[in-house]
């Protein structure tokens, strides 16, 4: 596991320098959709960190952002998202991150987040805790909903769709101190993780917004689950984190809303 951790972190960094380096020189951008960009550096830097991966572990299987899966040992998957919050590093906005995991047998035992903005490097591995820049992390004590300060984001298809988040926003806005919308998943469950944020819930994810982000806000000591309380799975679309005590309280939240139910893959 110490080998698996070297490659993440220096893969982090070294996405994290590129990133800082293009900050000005973004590139050509194009688009998934009509909201959804993909810049040159989203793929400079999947590519610099699936390198250091397969130089050192060639038999791993990787999912990744922007090229998808590749082949490779079932029980050993990496799971990547190079550039997570694109929109805010298009435009100059410095909330963006790096995200990798690591899983074995089906299980998340690694992950790893670099925030080249302000140098914070998240770190966690199952059973041993979760550090910032190597010092221990852990959620908010904050037991009341109403002074908490949360945390969600909107998915790409939010001008078409009526699955949308904004019901759940509006009644998070009533029943909390404040709701922020940072622009990136990754971070916002490593801020919960660090009590910066009380509480995250967000749709329609993908696994590489989260994998990483979800073991560190759990070896933090916060809690994960769907929207309705029940187990939160690799592969589910929706998400429900907190520092665990106000987690029921955002439960009684979100049956207020109209986007119930939940996202399978």
């Amino acid at each position: 596991m110490i080998e698996a951790l070297e490659v993440a972190v220096e893969a982090a960094r070294a996405a994290g320098r590129i990133q800082q380096e293009r900050a000005d020189c973004i590139g050509e951008i194009r688009y998934k959709g009509d909201i959804n960009p993909v810049t040159e550096v989203d793929l400079l830097c999947e590519q610099e960190i699936i390198g250091r991966i397969h130089k050192e572990f060639p038999d791993h299987a990787v999912l990744a952002e922007e090229s998808g899966e590749t082949a490779g040992h079932a029980d050993h998957l990496w799971v990547i998202d190079p550039l997570d919050g694109t929109i805010n590093y298009a435009h100059g906005y410095p909330c963006y991150c790096v995200s990798i995991a690591y899983r074995q047998n089906d299980e998340t035992v690694l992950g790893v987040v670099y925030n080249p903005s302000l140098d914070e490097m998240f770190v966690a591995e199952k059973g041993k805790g979760a550090t910032m820049n190597g010092k221990p992390i852990a959620v908010s004590p904050l037991a009341n909903l109403k002074q908490s300060l949360l945390v969600t984001g909107f998915a790409y298809d939010i001008h078409t769709a009526t699955h949308n988040n904004l019901d759940h926003f509006i009644h998070f806005i009533a029943a909390s101190q404040a709701v922020r919308r940072a622009g990136s998943a990754a971070l916002d469950l490593c801020y919960t993780a660090m009590g910066r944020f009380e509480g995250f819930w967000e749709l329609k994810l993908n696994t590489w917004d989260y994998a990483a982000g979800v073991l560190i806000l759990e070896e933090a000591g916060g809690r994960v689950t769907r929207f309705d309380g029940t187990p939160f799975q690799f592969g589910d679309r929706e998400i429900l984190t907190s520092n665990g005590h106000i987690h029921d309280a955002m439960i009684e939240v979100l049956k207020q809303g109209t986007s119930r139910g939940t996202l399978m893959p």
